[in-house]
């Protein structure tokens, strides 16, 4: 009797400490969490090289296109996305559905924009293709411009790259 007693404070403890242990982590892990106007979630990392943690069940292609917006957002900045995020988030590029913002100090502000929709993701993913082939800013452009600009919603406001 004694002995199921002991067991049984053990389990217990052990419970314990594995519910703080979760509250602690889930706390911290918060600090980093936010919510844009649209309801989208934002989540902040120390680079782009750190992915956000929402993206661990997302399927591999739209954690490629997360990436791709961390290594080419001086592309994707030049690039509209034709989802209607321009009117319904306040997007000004196809970057704002991966990237809120890029801090001085490196750190970035991701938004789960991206993980649900895959005009988003497509436009990335084409964007990536069409500059590891070569293509300039404004060439990129041109061709997104041309394929999604019938049968898509209105494009974010972006300005033209100069070259």
């Amino acid at each position: 009797m004694v002995r199921m007693k002991r067991l049984a404070l053990t389990v217990i403890g052990l419970g314990l400490l594995v519910v703080t242990a979760c509250g602690k982590d889930q706390a911290d892990h918060e600090e980093h969490l936010s919510h844009a106007p649209n309801g989208d979630l934002r989540e902040v990392t120390a680079s782009a090289e750190k992915l956000p943690s929402f993206l661990e069940t997302q399927q591999e292609a739209v954690q490629v296109a997360y990436q791709v917006a961390g290594q080419l957002g001086d592309t994707l900045q030049w690039i509209p996305c034709y989802c209607g995020c321009g009117d319904s988030a306040g997007h000004k590029s196809n970057l704002n559905c991966f990237i809120n913002e890029v801090r001085e100090d490196g750190s970035v502000e991701w938004d789960d924009h991206g993980t649900r929709c895959g005009v988003c993701v497509q436009i990335a993913m084409v964007s990536a293709q069409l500059k590891q082939q070569g293509k300039t800013n404004l060439q990129i452009r041109e061709y997104i411009d041309n394929k999604y600009g019938s049968g898509y919603a209105n494009p974010t406001d972006t300005p033209m790259p100069s070259n």
